[in-house]
């Protein structure tokens, strides 16, 4: 247990290593990692069954105690990134699958890579939680009307039948992992320590399959969709930092809201493009897997170099 406990250790700190490792087989093998697509949707359910035996009550008690940080964060995770693939879509000539699929991404919940940069950054680690869990808890209403809203001139969007799937692959599976801490306390205890090597596995896995199944396209026109992802992402960090300080929030806040706009649920984005869309739809999601976590790890290491304004003045009068 003891050895299974470091591995997952050592893969969660490894994280991009790993996506970019298997983006990459995905590429160069096709034919086999072809062969995943159909578990797509099942690996995503998986990896959110993970996150229901790792949240606590204490997340959403941090919404009642601070409702107005953590509205900052989901209003500004639902508005800023979907706003702003809009405006991508409207900057940069792309195919309508392509617009379609940033626009989607642009809709999902916060990852929960974020939470781990957050801690990275010194952040303020239990907000980025809580805006986490309510984006999440929230992304079956508030992602399939958001695409159908944003992205229906480019594709048909079915967001009733979108709404089902985000309930099928996320919500009933969180429930299930929620409520197995309640009723297995000590099994979920035993097993939360593997729950990092199991997510990476998940999400690489599909990333691998997405790349695979978009080779040809990607060959066209994957340096336009890294390019419009990079945007996208880095634009989510500094308006949702902007947007935070507006909001009169202390700067370990503020690093929470910029990396829990600026990371989203690709996985989720390329399960949904995967399912209602098309491969090719699914590939900004999948480049957006690889990008986020080494720039949400490059932006983690800046921010923890950076201390609160006041903490850095009563020091100097101490």
């Amino acid at each position: 247990m003891k050895a299974i406990e470091r591995l997952s250790t050592f893969v969660g700190k490894t994280f991009a290593l790993w996506v970019i490792l298997f983006a990459v087989l995905g590429f160069l093998l096709p034919d086999v990692f072809r062969l995943v697509t159909p578990w797509i949707v099942t690996l995503l359910a998986i990896i959110m069954f993970g996150m229901g035996l790792t949240i606590s009550a204490d997340d959403f008690r941090e919404v009642v105690r601070r409702p107005y940080d953590v509205g900052v964060g989901v209003i500004g995770q639902f508005l800023i990134m979907p706003l702003l693939a809009v405006l991508l879509t409207k900057i940069i000539p792309m195919p309508p699958e392509v617009a379609a699929g940033v626009i989607l991404v642009g809709c999902c919940p916060g990852g929960t890579s974020s939470n781990v940069m957050t801690y990275l950054s010194k952040g303020d680690v239990a907000l980025s939680v809580a805006c986490t869990s309510v984006t999440t808890l929230l992304a079956p209403v508030v992602t399939p009307f958001l695409v159908w809203m944003l992205a229906s001139e480019f594709l048909p969007v079915d967001g009733w039948a979108m709404f089902l799937s985000i309930v099928k692959v996320v919500l009933v599976p969180l429930a299930l992992g929620f409520a197995a801490q309640k009723i297995m306390p000590g099994l979920v205890r035993k097993a939360v320590p593997a729950l990092p090597l199991v997510s990476v596995m998940g999400i690489v896995l599909i990333v691998a399959a997405v790349v695979a199944a978009s080779r040809g396209s990607i060959l066209q026109s994957g340096l336009m969709i890294f390019a419009v992802v990079v945007l996208h992402n880095g634009l989510g960090y500094l308006i949702g930092f902007f947007a935070a300080k507006a909001a009169g929030l202390s700067l370990a806040k503020r690093k929470a809201i910029a990396i829990e706009v600026g990371m989203q649920n690709s996985g989720l984005g390329a399960a949904l493009a995967t399912a209602y869309f098309s491969p090719l739809a699914a590939v900004p999601s999948a480049i957006f897997s690889v990008w986020h976590n080494i720039s949400g790890a490059l932006l983690a290491n800046y921010f923890a170099g950076r201390t609160d304004e006041e903490t850095t003045a009563k020091a100097r009068n101490a």
